[in-house]
């Protein structure tokens, strides 16, 4: 079933591909590219920076020696060339200073690492958790949820396709934790009449 490309929920704008289309992250294929590959480093939130930096003494023995310096000498964020408030990169680099290598040479996020060890009380960025949707304050006072399509993340899209999760599906956990419940139920909602049929 076709419907509009953006539907209202509350305060916020919501694409409908985040709906209708679909996504699952492909690690053993990507490898955790994100964390070292972009322009600059992931959004934050005003209050995330002090969460890093709250968290330090638990993440930061998994850190490379270079994003430690980073931090050390500039601070837990950095306000990139569009003005946004970011996580440093590593000089020289793409790559996130909060990210590290195991000897595989797979990309992990040290912050989650030492979180899901049960150390410290942060996560990580919720922009970090809430990827491929992009979240934006408008003018207009609303919140707009866009899915950002990355090349990096291609095999996310095509393993999502073939498992049939939906991006909203996968990210349940983040969406629920950033905009509730009562939230993602509408998203359930509005999904289960878009994709009829399907």
């Amino acid at each position: 079933m076709k419907g509009p490309a953006i539907i209202q929920i509350g305060d916020c704008l919501v694409s409908t591909d985040i709906l209708t289309g679909y996504f699952a992250c492909d690690y053993a294929t990507c490898k955790g590219a994100c964390c070292i590959i972009g322009d600059s480093g992931a959004p934050l939130g005003k209050d995330e920076p002090g969460e890093l930096e709250r968290n330090y003494a638990h993440y930061s023995p998994l850190m490379g020696e270079k994003g430690k310096a980073v931090v050390e000498s500039s601070g837990f964020s950095v306000v990139d060339s569009d003005g946004d408030l970011v996580t440093p990169l590593v000089p020289g680099s793409e790559e996130c200073v909060y990210s590290s290598f195991d000897s595989d040479g797979n990309c992990f996020c040290t912050v989650e690492r030492c979180w899901m060890k049960g150390c410290g009380d942060f996560r990580k960025p919720i922009s970090c958790r809430l990827y491929p949707i992009r979240v934006s304050v408008l003018g207009s006072g609303l919140t707009a949820l866009n899915l950002h399509r990355w090349d990096i993340c291609r095999c996310a899209f095509e393993k999502g396709g073939k498992e049939g999760i939906r991006v909203y599906e996968f990210l349940k956990d983040p969406i629920t934790a950033y905009f509730g419940e009562d939230f993602y139920k509408e998203l359930e909602e509005t999904a289960a009449v878009l994709n009829a049929g399907d």
